[in-house]
């Protein structure tokens, strides 16, 4: 029989991300739906359960090029909706937030966002560069304030992001929908039990990890410098690092200029335990690492909902977080005043949160500032109380329960049902 109602997922690609990964897992929570996935490019990491169709057009940073683009998006967006009549169209990340909106058809507009917008996608580099970045700043602040209200719903990943939206760019709180991104909990129970191979070297010390791509926004220099104290007092503890990005250069260089020995997954050497760091790269599977770690250390200047974390909690990590915007708090203290920051260690219900970094890049010789040496204390106590650990881990394990994909989805559902009863 026919499924009687189709969604349609607008993205710019499929590749190793946050929103990427939760357009993969809606699709295959979306049970007994027609699906299909529209990417601007066909850069392909994850998976979804449904027909991908990839028009073709990535992005350009060239004014005149994005000129160009933009009339050719809409037309071959326009003839994707017009031939796959969806019910819902929902979609992620800028700039297909704008084109959902006014390829409108008989479809549901959702605008779904993931990011917080004045920190993020305002200093992003999507945007181009001199001029271009001006005029683009300036026409999407003009556009999100005052076209995106027309859409049917607007859904965004955490209340931080929310607000945001609300307090700078005008956006109508009743228009807003907070949903969680999913976890599949079965899922990353399963992949956390495969074995580790050629990397089990790496467990026969203490392993700190942190997982995230190598950007300024995910501040992991500020890691390594804490991690060379920490190995003062700890000798064998190692520092795993999974990602890949623009600061690979510069993080293995800074390093290897802290002295410590340290493995990069494209230089050709086979994984041993001989390394005080080690940088993996991307991996599809990051859950049999993190299971076997003995912390989860989080320093990111800023994000929107940060999905790894919350993993980390489903594989019984104990959490350390910078409190940065937004997502962290909300995630590790959800009974708390979700607009301040931590001022001091904040030993939250389900993990621990410190003062957000302040984003300045340091080298090897520098001393560490005061919330470096704050990170410094916590890690080494929570590297020695295995009780305090214990705890974190258990009730980390109850609160990733609050993301799973059967609550996510039938809050998408209960969407659904609202915007069918209003049209």
């Amino acid at each position: 029989m026919k499924p009687s109602k189709s969604v349609l997922f607008m993205i710019n690609n499929l590749a190793k991300g946050g929103a990427e990964r939760v357009v993969e897992r809606l699709s295959k929570g979306f049970k007994g739906y027609r699906k299909l996935v529209v990417t601007l490019e066909n850069v392909v990491d994850y998976r979804p359960d449904a027909e991908v169709v990839c028009i073709n057009s990535p992005p350009a940073l060239s004014l005149l090029r994005k000129l160009v683009n933009a009339p050719l998006r809409y037309f071959k967006l326009l003839a994707v909706k017009r031939r796959f009549a969806p019910d819902y169209s929902i979609s992620l990340l800028e700039p297909l937030n704008f084109y959902n909106l006014i390829t409108r058809g008989k479809d549901k507009v959702i605008l779904s966002f993931h990011f917080n917008y004045t920190q993020d996608f305002l200093k992003s580099p999507f945007l181009g560069k001199g001029i271009t970045r001006g005029f683009l700043k300036l026409v999407y602040r003009i556009l999100i304030r005052a076209l995106y209200g027309r859409a049917d719903a607007l859904v965004s990943c955490s209340w931080g992001v929310a607000r945001d939206l609300v307090e700078n760019f005008k956006l109508r709180e009743d228009k807003l929908k907070v949903i969680y991104n999913p976890l599949f909990l079965d899922e990353i129970g399963v992949m956390s039990c495969e074995p580790l191979g050629e990397h089990e070297g790496i467990f026969e010390g203490p392993v700190i990890v942190n997982v995230g791509r190598l950007t300024k926004q995910k501040g992991q220099w500020y890691l390594l410098r804490v991690f060379r104290e920490l190995k003062m007092a700890f000798p064998d503890l190692r520092l795993l690092i999974l990602g890949e990005g623009e600061l690979k250069g510069y993080l293995v260089s800074l390093s290897r200029a802290l002295g410590l020995r340290t493995f990069l997954w494209d230089e050709g050497s086979s994984v041993s335990g001989g390394y005080d760091v080690y940088f993996l790269g991307f991996q599809r599977n990051p859950f049999k690492f993190m299971v076997r770690s003995k912390l989860f250390a989080f320093p990111s200047l800023w994000e929107g909902l940060p999905n790894v974390l919350i993993e980390a909690m489903a594989c019984g990590l104990p959490v350390i977080s910078a409190d940065c915007r937004s997502g962290p708090r909300e995630i590790l203290a959800p009974g708390t005043d979700l607009g301040r920051q931590a001022e001091g260690v904040e030993f939250a219900p389900y993990g621990v949160l410190m003062p957000p970094f302040d984003g300045e890049f340091r080298g090897s010789e520098e001393p560490l500032d005061f919330r470096e040496r704050m990170w410094v204390e916590v890690l080494g106590r929570l590297l020695m109380d295995e009780a305090l650990r214990r705890g974190y881990s258990e009730r980390g394990r109850l609160r990733a329960k609050d993301f799973d994909i059967d609550s996510v989805v039938r809050q998408w559902e209960e969407l659904f049902a609202s915007l069918d009863g209003e049209r």
